[in-house]
Order: structure tokens, then sequence, then C-alpha cells
């Protein structure tokens, strides 16, 4: 999988854009008289703290003020930027929701009415789920074992291996099966295998929730059971790959025949496994082959009762949101507050919403779009990438470190891509999903069916060069490397990172940044192994490789440096990616900030000069508070570096330090030959 997202979930800012103001925005008669949503030019001035140094703590020096009168909402494991724009949109897709259920015909109106529709949950209990975890119950053999792990993944539900159809990263023009190490419930191999005190907290109170998981659904035995599906995990765990070695791009194609599978891992029927889904790959693509080869020798020899407890526990957690509260509110138990900190389940209405983003995402984002992305915004932002992408042109020209050679197949790939803004141009047709009024377990089981076959069903076909990752109010972005492009959810277009109405440093600084980072993100260290077709290629010399790996080492001896909790550090090489993404956006986005001025120079604004300005627009994006639980989780899980060291990158520009003037020996003070320049 080739995708890389701008941030992980993030939270709101306690300084709410209010949907009233927010929609002005979308209109063009208020356009002409319209302030910025945060302050007089579009940061919010008044949430800095300016008695901590900017040398000490940039991040603290523009949030510290937010950060310390700003609490974490109940429902939430962090908060911050991102999910102040995630609540707009939640509110403005509920508005859309509760007026679509006013007709009957409506299949989005439908499939609200049935997820709010709680009593009629609580009434049927555990029956509609009843049938499917007696067909698990019911298997005498690992032959069935296979079928019914197949019909698993159908579903949505976690197996012992994970697949997709997606493009061939050595022939982006094609369509292949991948699949990749699975079945554990736990975030990450580290959650068993960690000897530290809070994971093993942590490992305690998941065998405690697996079993009461089984009791809830009227199992026996429930505490020995749960103690060896743990055991069996742990073993799983021992062969997986870890984060860092999976998200290397040339460790994980490993293109076999299923044959060829087969002989490598003996010990589960893959042939049936795939027959049992209409599936007889030529070719497949596997991620991890020893761990899958592992993973198949303990499935072997696991007794036949674990295996089908694997399964049946993780049915109840991925359909617990479609069942009582009984099974819901323990499935929250552990995974909201154990594993991250979260005191409170959502209000159904906003579960309600996540689950029709999920199902019918661009059926309501037709309608979400229509609503609130005013076609001034996306003509705004096709001006903005435009400037960017020549910047990346400007800053590829003067790299030291790149050969010639390179620099012209950097430029062919700069002139490949396809920046995709607010919506697709095609949108889905959810024509053969059926959706009940009355039956919300039923609809989640047969979207995740749609769902599954929509993705099956691309293998032998072209690329569908139209399709999205994410639904237009997603707070978020993402590249995609296979087809060479940057995709822009209408959402995310909004204040704090995009504000027609801010000064256009911020707006540089925070959209502008973004759209760098996610262009950066198809020069990082995985993204740079992919040439201008998309294809899984080395187009550069053995020395600009070698001199790029120096570079991106400097990079990691940064982040590995930080040290949230006591002994509890960020992974250089785990958050490597996104790390180049913010320091390649950053710059690109400030070259570009600095030729949209023409040639004058930047007027001050509240004693602030532009490029102060275009930095702190930046710190601005990242403000979040973290619940401890949270934040140790993602320095486990989350490829992206906790937000205030992201907004802490601008420790290696020249162009900050002259903006801010910080002096040698604060605690972020980087010598200039310590600073680190890549694109």
């Amino acid at each position: 999988m080739n995708k890389l997202l701008l941030g992980a979930a993030a939270g709101a800012l306690a300084l709410a854009v209010t949907t009233a103001h927010a929609d002005q925005a979308a209109t063009p008669a208020a356009a002409s008289t319209a302030k910025p949503t945060y302050g007089t030019f579009g940061f919010d001035s008044a949430g800095m703290d300016k008695s901590v140094k900017p040398g000490d703590d940039f991040y603290d020096y523009a949030n510290g003020t937010w950060a310390k009168n700003t609490p974490i909402p109940a429902d939430k494991s962090n908060y911050g930027a991102f999910n102040t724009l995630d609540d707009l949109s939640r509110e403005r897709t509920k508005g859309i929701l509760e007026a679509a259920q006013a007709d009957p015909n409506s299949k989005i109106g439908n499939a609200y009415a049935a997820y709010m529709d709680g009593g009629t949950v609580e009434a049927k209990g555990l029956a509609p789920i009843k049938p499917w975890l007696a067909e698990i119950n019911g298997v005498t053999d690992r032959a069935q074992y296979a079928k019914i792990a197949a019909k698993a993944a159908r579903a949505g539900i976690r197996g012992p291996f994970r697949f997709y159809v997606g493009q061939d990263d050595k022939d982006p023009e094609t369509y292949i099966l991948s699949m990749m190490q699975g079945g554990l419930g736990l975030p990450d191999r580290d959650y068993y295998l960690d000897q530290g005190e809070k994971m093993a907290a942590i490992r305690t109170a998941y065998v405690a929730h697996l079993e009461k998981m089984l009791t809830l659904a009227g199992e026996a035995d429930a505490k020995a059971r749960a103690q060896a599906l743990m055991a069996f995990e742990t073993e799983i765990a021992k062969v997986h790959w870890t984060q860092v070695d999976s998200r290397d791009a040339d460790k994980t194609y490993n293109k076999m025949t299923l044959a060829q599978l087969q002989q490598a891992a003996p010990g589960f029927d893959f042939a049936g496994y795939y027959a049992a889904n209409d599936l007889k790959p030529a070719d497949l693509i596997v991620a991890q082959p020893s761990a899958v080869a592992g993973e198949a020798a303990l499935i072997a020899k696991a007794p036949l009762r674990v295996l089908k407890d694997g399964l049946l526990l993780s049915s109840l957690h991925a359909y617990a949101d479609y069942l009582p509260d009984s099974i819901a509110n323990a499935d929250f138990a552990f995974y909201g507050t154990t594993l991250s900190g979260t005191p409170e389940r959502e209000e159904r209405w906003k579960r309600g919403v996540t689950f029709l983003k999920e199902s019918l995402g661009e059926e309501v984002g037709k309608v979400y779009v229509a609503k609130y992305f005013p076609p001034e915004t996306k003509a705004a932002m096709d001006e903005l990438v435009k400037n960017v992408l020549a910047a990346m042109g400007r800053r590829i020209d003067g790299l030291s470190w790149m050969s010639d050679t390179a620099k012209a197949r950097a430029h062919k790939k700069l002139a490949a891509f396809t920046p995709k803004i607010g919506y697709p141009d095609k949108w889905r047709d959810y024509t053969g999903l059926e959706i009940k009024r009355n039956d919300l377990f039923g609809n989640a089981m047969r979207s995740n069916n749609f769902e599954f076959a929509y993705n099956i069903n691309k293998l032998g076909k072209p690329i569908y060069r139209w399709e999205w990752g994410m639904t237009p109010m997603e707070i978020n972005a993402y590249a995609n490397f296979g087809m060479v492009e940057i995709v822009f959810p209408a959402a995310i277009l909004q204040p704090p990172f995009f504000d027609p109405h801010a000064d256009p440093a911020v707006n540089y600084g925070g959209i502008g940044a973004v759209i760098g980072h996610e262009l950066s993100h198809h020069f990082d260290d995985q993204g740079a192994k992919y040439d201008e077709t998309g294809k899984l290629n080395q187009w550069w010399t053995d020395q600009d490789v070698a001199n790029f790996k120096a570079l991106t080492q400097k990079l990691g001896a940064q982040y590995d440096a930080y040290e949230p909790f006591p002994g509890a550090h960020v992974k250089g090489a785990f958050t490597m990616g996104e790390n180049i993404g913010d320091l390649g956006g950053l710059a690109v986005a400030l070259d570009a900030y600095h030729a949209s001025l023409g040639g004058k120079k930047a007027p001050v604004i509240d004693g602030l000069t532009g490029d102060q300005r275009f930095f702190l627009g930046w710190a601005q994006v990242w403000r979040r508070n973290y619940r401890e639980a949270n934040l140790r989780q993602r320095l486990v899980t989350d490829p992206h570096a906790p937000s205030q060291y992201r907004a802490d990158i601008v420790r290696n520009f020249d162009a900050w330090y002259d903006a801010f003037k910080p002096a040698p020996g604060g605690k972020i003070y980087l010598a200039p030959e310590n600073r680190v320049k890549i694109w």
C-alpha cells in the first residue's frame, strides 16, 4: 500500500469555528466583508505563550496558552486543530442526514435512521450476530477454518491475514492481490513483546477484556479461552515484522504465485482461503513473507478452538457499534479507554455520522460538496498547488546532493502529478448496496461485503484513476505513489489550514505546507523509490542514494532524541517519511510564499514579519493536546511524530533563525552545520 496521509485522526481546537461563521465563506456574498476566523490576520495570537522563547520550544511559544487552557473533551483521546474541522464537518453532515431521513427513498436517510434507532438495536440483542457466531463455532477442521476466515474478510472482520487489491508497484497499470500479516487484537507486536510496566498492564487488561466479551456472547470457559488466545497471539507477534520493516517498499514487494506461497507457508490452506472469495490469483504480493509463513505454521498446530475464538472475538469487536450497549460499551472500555485514555463514548449521532462516512461516504459527499464547498475555494487551491509545484521544481534545480541525471527525472515526475482537490470527478455508485431502515447490523454487514466486492472486482480492469481514498468530509490529505497524485478533501480546506480572508503568509504556512507535505512524500525515503509513472524503480544514481541516506540519517537522529515520556522516544526510522514530508513541505511552501510576493517585501502585521507569520501559521495547525495513553499508543503505531515535534521542525530552517533570532544554546537551537536540508 503506497498511500501516505497527512495526519492520523486528531482532535478539535478550543477556539471552535462556528458553523455560521465558517458557512459565510461558502457564499460569495459574504466574501467581501468577512474577517479571518482566527485573530486579526488568520492566526490566534491569544493562544501564544510569549514567556517561552522560540528557541526553546517553538510549539509552546506559538500555542502554549491555548494548550494550557484547552481541556480534552471526554469523548476524545486528543484535541487539536484537525478535529475543530472534524466537529464542524460532522455537524454539517448531521444536518444533511437528518434532512434525508424525511425521504423514505433516501439511502443515506434510511441508513442514518437505522443507526439512530437505538431502541430497536437493544430490542434485537445479539440475535443479528448469533447466526454468524454459530457458523464460526460450527467449524470442525482447518479447511473449514480457512473458508470461514475468508468469509470474515468479506465482512470486514480481522482474521489471520489481511489482503486487498491494489496497483502492482512494479507494474502500476495493473491491479494485483496483496496480502499482509495479521491476527493480532492489540495494535502492534510491541504490545505483546515489550516488557515494560505500561505494556504489561495493557496485556492484563486485554485478557480480562477477552474474557468479558466471551461471557457477554454466552460462551463457556471464558477465562481459559481468553488466556489461550492471548498466548497464541503472543506467538504470532513474535513472527510479525516491525513497523519499520513493514514500511519499506523494497522489502515488502515479494511477488509469487499462489503455489509458491503455499509451498513457503504450508500450514494454511491459501488456495481454499482465496477460492472462498472467488479469487484464484496467478500472482500476488506478499508483504511480509517470513511473518506469513510463521503465522501459517502457528495456525497448523494451534487448537481449533483458539483459532475460532480469534474470529469470534474479532467479529464482536468489528460489529460492536451495531450491537447492544452491553457489547459496545465493553468494547469501548478496552479499545477506547484502556488503549487511548478516552473516558466516554461519542454521542450516538456522532457515531452515526461516522458510519455513514464509512458506508455511503461519497453519496453523502455529493450533498456536502454542493452545500459547503464553493468553486472559489477550489480555484484558490488550484492556484496554490500550482505555486507549490513550481517551487518544488526550483528546489530540485538547487540541490547540491543530487546528480543532473536524477534531477531531470525528478522534473519528469513533477510534471506527471495529478492534484485532486475537494471531491472526485466521478462519484461512486451505491445502487447494489441494500439498506434497510430497521436493520443496522445488516446494513453494516452488507456495506462491508459491498466494499469488499468493489475492491476485489478491480482485478483485471484498468486502473481507477478517478478513485479517491477519502470522502470530501475528511480532515486530512494524502499522497498516492502509484497514481503519482496528491489529494486534498474539501473539508480540510478551511481555517486554520486555509482561510480566504487570512494573510497569505498564514495560508502558505498552513495549507501551503500541507500541499508541500503531500508533494514531498513522493520524494521521501519510500516515495522517492517510485518513478514518474508510479513504478517502484530506482531512478537515482547510487551516489544520489548514498547522499540522500546521509541526510535522512541526520533527520532520524533528531527525532530519536525526542522523549515525550521518560524512556519512551519517538522512532526516527518509523516516522521518517512523515518527517521528510514536513521538512520538504515547509521548505517548498516557504519558497512559494516568497515567490507570491512578486519581489515586494511582505508587510509587517501586528508587529510580525511575513516569515514570522508563515512559521506561526505552520505551528498553529499542529495544536494538539493528548491523553497519555493515546500518545503512548501513537509512539508505537503512528508513523507521524507527535504534533509538538512536527511544529518544531522549523529548527532546521535558516529563515526561521533569521525571523525569530533564537539565541545559541536554546533547547531546539541547531548550529548551521546541524540543520538538515533535503528537498
